[in-house]
This record gives C-alpha cells, sequence and structure tokens, in this order.
C-alpha cells in the first residue's frame, strides 16, 4: 500500500494503483474522454491531466501510477486551464452542431465541454470532409471524430476485426478504415460495438425511421412489427424505466399508437429456428461419417459475416437455418398472408433488433420472397426505436400493457433466451433431447451453459450420445476458436457464436452507456422471464406446431427448407 494525498484527502491505495482509480477510491471523479479501463489507457485526449507536487508537467491520470507520498491536485488552476485548452482545440475540429447529432445529450464531449463551461471557441474551426456512405448500415462523420482510438482498441482487442486504424501523420493525423479505401469495402462484421463504444457520434447506424413513418403512413401497406427477445431487457433505459416495467407489451402499446398494424415477437421465430436448427443438426449428426464438425449457429449475422471475412473455409459449417429476423419475414409474407388472405406485396415487415448487422442481413440477395421482395423491409435498432417514440411524443412511463398479436405473439421462454449468450444452445438442447427422447428434459437441464464467460465448452449425454460444445461471445473469442480448430487443437460437435460481448443484450444496436457495459445486468432479465413462463420449450409453442401442421409440414420439409433455409454462399463479403 502506498500513501497518496489527492484534493487534500489522504487515502492509501495498492501500489501500482492509476491516479484516476485512486481519485475515484476517494470519492473524487477526474474528468476523461478517450479512457476506457484496460482498453484505451492512452492519454489520448488529455482531458484527466492533474497537477502532482514536485513534477514540472502536468500527469494524464489514466495511465500514471501514483507513489508513495503523492500530493495531487486534480483540478488546479494549471489543470483545469490545460484541461479546458485540450477540450477546445477538439472542439476546434469536431462538427459541434449537436442539435442535429445522434448522440446529443448522451455524448462524453458534450458533457465535459458543459462541465468545463465552454461557450465559446477561441480557435477557428477546421473540420475533415466526411467520405463514408450514407446506405451503408455504419455511418462513420469525420468531422465528428476526435482521434480517442476507442474504436481502434475495441475492433482490435475484443472483435478482432482490425477494420480501423490511425492514418496520415502530423496535424492530418486521423482514424480511418485499414487496408481499403471504403468502409463497405471493407470486412466490417458490422457488429456496432465501434459505435457503442465511440465517445461522440462519429460512429452511427443508418437511420430507418424514416422509411418506417413513410410505410405507415402507407394506406396500402400492412405494417407489421416483430420485437427481439433482448429489446425487453433495454428499450425502457433510454427513458430511465425498469426492465419490469418495460415490457415487450407495453412496447407493443407504443407501436399501436405509432400505427402499426399487428406487432408480433420474434420469440415466435426464434422457436421456429430451434425447430429447424435442432433438427438440422440431429440430421448431422445421424450422418456423421459425410458431414463436418462443428456445426456452427447461424442467428448472428454478424458472426457469419466476420466468418465470411476473415474464415471462408468455415462457411459450409454455418447451419443453414436463417436467422430467427429472417424466418420471420419470410413466414409473415407468406403465411400470415395467407391467413389474413392478402398479397404479400401488401405486407411491410419492420424488425426491431439490437443489432446493426440485421440492418445488412435483410438486405441480401437470398433474403427475398418468391415475389423478388425482402422478406423484412427494414430493421430499426433499439435506439432508433427509441428516437421514434420521442419523435411521436409518447410518454413512455404512461404506455399501458397490450396484447402481442397471434398467431406470431407466442414465443416460448426457450425463444426469449435467445437473446443472452448460450441461450441458442440452451433452447436447442432442450428440444433436441426431446426429438430424441421422446420426452421433455427438466426445463433448466441444460442451465450449466449460462454465463458470461467469452469461450466456455461442455459435455452432454444425448440418449447416450456425448456431444461436445461451445459457446462462445465476441469476435475475438470467436477468431481465437476458429485458429484453434484450423490446427486441430480442438474439436466441438455444435458451436453457438454471437459477435456481441454478452450476446445480442450487448449488441451493437442497443442504449449507449458512457465507460459502462450493460449485457451482464441485461441478461438475467431474459432467464427470469423464461423461468416465469408457463411455455418453456419450442416445440410445445401452439403456434409453432399450427404452423407445422398447417401450412409447413415437418421441419426440413421441402417447404421449410425453401422459406427459413438459405445459401451462406449465396451472398459475398468484399
Amino acid at each position: 500500500m502506498v500513501n497518496v494525498t489527492i484534493d487534500g484527502k489522504m487515502i492509501q491505495v495498492p501500489e501500482g494503483t492509476k491516479i484516476l482509480d485512486a481519485a475515484l477510491a476517494a470519492g473524487i471523479q477526474i474528468p476523461t474522454l478517450c479512457y476506457m479501463k484496460e482498453l484505451n489507457e492512452i492519454g489520448a485526449c488529455r482531458v484527466c491531466v492533474v497537477e502532482a507536487e514536485g513534477y514540472d508537467r502536468l500527469l494524464t491520470a489514466c495511465n500514471n501510477n501514483v507513489t508513495d507520498g503523492m500530493v495531487i491536485r486534480t483540478n488546479s488552476k494549471k489543470a483545469r486551464d490545460a484541461r479546458k485548452t485540450n477540450v477546445e482545440l477538439i472542439l476546434s475540429q469536431h462538427n459541434s452542431n449537436c442539435a442535429t447529432c445522434v448522440r446529443s445529450g448522451n455524448c462524453a464531449l458534450q458533457k465535459v465541454a458543459n462541465d468545463l463551461n465552454i461557450l465559446e471557441l477561441p480557435y477557428e474551426k477546421d473540420l475533415p470532409e466526411n467520405t463514408s456512405s450514407r446506405e451503408f448500415p455504419l455511418i462513420r462523420d469525420n468531422d465528428k471524430c476526435i482521434k480517442c482510438m476507442r474504436c481502434i482498441q475495441v475492433c482490435d482487442k475484443i472483435q478482432n476485426g482490425g477494420i480501423w486504424d490511425v492514418v496520415n501523420t502530423g496535424s492530418r493525423t486521423t482514424v480511418d478504415v485499414r487496408d481499403v479505401y471504403t468502409l463497405e469495402d471493407s470486412k466490417c462484421a458490422l457488429c456496432g460495438q465501434c459505435i457503442t463504444h465511440c465517445p461522440v457520434g462519429a460512429l452511427r447506424e443508418r437511420d430507418d425511421t424514416d422509411r418506417v413513418l413513410d410505410a405507415l403512413a402507407d394506406p396500402d401497406k400492412i405494417v407489421v412489427a416483430q420485437i427481439a427477445p433482448s429489446i425487453r431487457t433495454a428499450w425502457g433505459e433510454a427513458f430511465g424505466l425498469t426492465p419490469e416495467f418495460a415490457t415487450v407489451k407495453r412496447l407493443c402499446s407504443a407501436f399501436r399508437i405509432m400505427g402499426f398494424d399487428y406487432v408480433f415477437d420474434t420469440n415466435f421465430s426464434a422457436d421456429l429456428t430451434i425447430m429447424e436448427e435442432a433438427t438440422e443438426f440431429l440430421h448431422k449428426v445421424k450422418n456423421a461419417e459425410n458431414e463436418k464438425f462443428p456445426m456452427f449457429t447461424s442467428c448472428c449475422p454478424g458472426w457469419v459475416r466476420y466468418l465470411k471475412g476473415h474464415f471462408p473455409e468455415f462457411t459450409d459449417q454455418v447451419s443453414t437455418s436463417k436467422s430467427p429476423q429472417q424466418m420471420f419475414g419470410a413466414i409473415a409474407k407468406s403465411y400470415y398472408a395467407e391467413l389474413l388472405q392478402v398479397d404479400p406485396s401488401k405486407i411491410f415487415c419492420v424488425s426491431v433488433m439490437p443489432c446493426v448487422a440485421k440492418k445488412a442481413e435483410c438486405a441480401y440477395p437470398t433474403m427475398k420472397d418468391d415475389q423478388g421482395s425482402p422478406e423484412v423491409d427494414v430493421v430499426l435498432t433499439n435506439r432508433e426505436v427509441d428516437r421514434l417514440i420521442r419523435a411521436e411524443h409518447i410518454v413512455a412511463s404512461k404506455l399501458e400493457e397490450s396484447e402481442l398479436d397471434m398467431p406470431l405473439g407466442i414465443g416460448s421462454g426457450a425463444g426469449n433466451i435467445f437473446g443472452a449468450t448460450g441461450g441458442v444452445m440452451e433452447a436447442a438442447l432442450r428440444s433436441a433431447y426431446y426429438f430424441v427422447t421422446g420426452q421433455n428434459p427438466d426445463p433448466d437441464a441444460f442451465s450449466s451453459v449460462r454465463g458470461m464467460d467469452g469461450w466456455r465448452e461442455y459435455k452432454f449425454d444425448l440418449a447416450g450420445k456425448e456431444l461436445k460444445i461451445a459457446i462462445v461471445n465476441g469476435l475475438g473469442n470467436a477468431g481465437k476458436l476458429l485458429t484453434m480448430l484450423k490446427e486441430g487443437r480442438v474439436q466441438y460437435d455444435f458451436v453457438e457464436v454471437m459477435a456481441c460481448p454478452g450476446g445480442c443484450v450487448g449488441g451493437g444496436g442497443q442504449p449507449i452507456h458512457e465507460g459502462e457495459e450493460w449485457a451482464a445486468q441485461r441478461a438475467p432479465v431474459l432467464y427470469q422471464q423464461d423461468a416465469a413462463d408457463t411455455l418453456r420449450f419450442s416445440h410445445e409453442n401452439p403456434s409453432i406446431k399450427a404452423v407445422y401442421k398447417d401450412y409447413l409440414g415437418e421441419p426440413m420439409s421441402e417447404l421449410a427448407e425453401h422459406l427459413l433455409h438459405t445459401d451462406q454462399h449465396g451472398w459475398d463479403m468484399p
């Protein structure tokens, strides 16, 4: 332990403690901008500078350790003036049109500038030109980048994407796409983690809310919404609502106020995915001598993009089952159109997802209906939905609950846990056990797969057949697993992969909380809902039984293959 005095407070902290952490231990907050604990401690922004006795220069608190007897002043005139000048210089190269910025009110730079009482700039503005495509699902605004390097660190160290890098030299130094000229030509998985870790609005998803509003205003369109499981854990965060209050049924009410004709649950198509994917896996197991293992889950488009961009040799081992989003769109524009007795072209399908990659997925040439139209017309992230609620002047805290529409509004607890890492595997194992034995297991028999560790492996006995499975979240962990598979150092039968740390609950389209990761506190919401559900097996969902009895026949039938499966080679990564 070392003795340190910070702003007149004497404290003891372990040797090697950063000044920033020591100050927090003393109840003193030092402002930061580029800092991310254990990931980006580079002092690039120099907002966290402090004055220490015996040092001529100011010290950055995020990457300098305290020493015994150190006397630190975090907000001396020298430190405060330097901090203000540093922020003014950053603002001189930043588009400060906050009123039209997607991060207004939730921007680290805006908060720091306000706290420093910066009311006008003494420096001339010098903004770089924007070159990013406005059509690509991920948009970069060069004139808002503050060169904090966060996106580089997250992409390289967490997601193993290698998309962003420092380019140019001297005063022209900035962040841009690595190796290629445009983002859309890169191997970007569109996981969106660079968006959620950017402190400003330099990175954002393409906004598709106007397309939805136009469809709602079109009297010839039947506008339907599907709500992904992880959305119910987070949509209320922007309004200060608890997950217990911000239920999927209250979000359903908001959509009805907006004018949606029907509101459904992606849990339904998550159950459908389990029926198809579990059946597909069991077929492979029965024909093991002619198959390559492991089979990989296909519900996460960010993961599929990553695999095709970095490890294309494994493409044939990805399940052919479409993601729940796309299965829903396919059913909505076939089976449900028949139930409504309308032309499928009249149905406008909106997906509410925690994901940026879903925006790309719905536009793939393999994701079209028999008329050549997209199965899913528009994908909205959680953040876009929150903006729509505000735009419609809906008071979220006053919403009453409203039942989802039938028959695509019923989902099981198994479908609900899809939003958390391990949820897809657990749901699949519940039904696979039934398919093999004819009996349901205990619903929590496979709960050991739950957790937030980046790479987990288990062995299960499935009616005498030992299965070795793995569950991976975060593309960096996926890269490690694929590398070890290539080298023959590991072997599995079935692998679940989710691109985002923690799974969809930590998705790149979820609400942003500066400097905080919320996946671990969102996931339990899904498991609590599963435990409270009377319907906990995908194969027992009455709507799933009906769609097979009345329309599809059985899992992996000819019609099911046509509507619910895809060719993973049918579209190309750049």
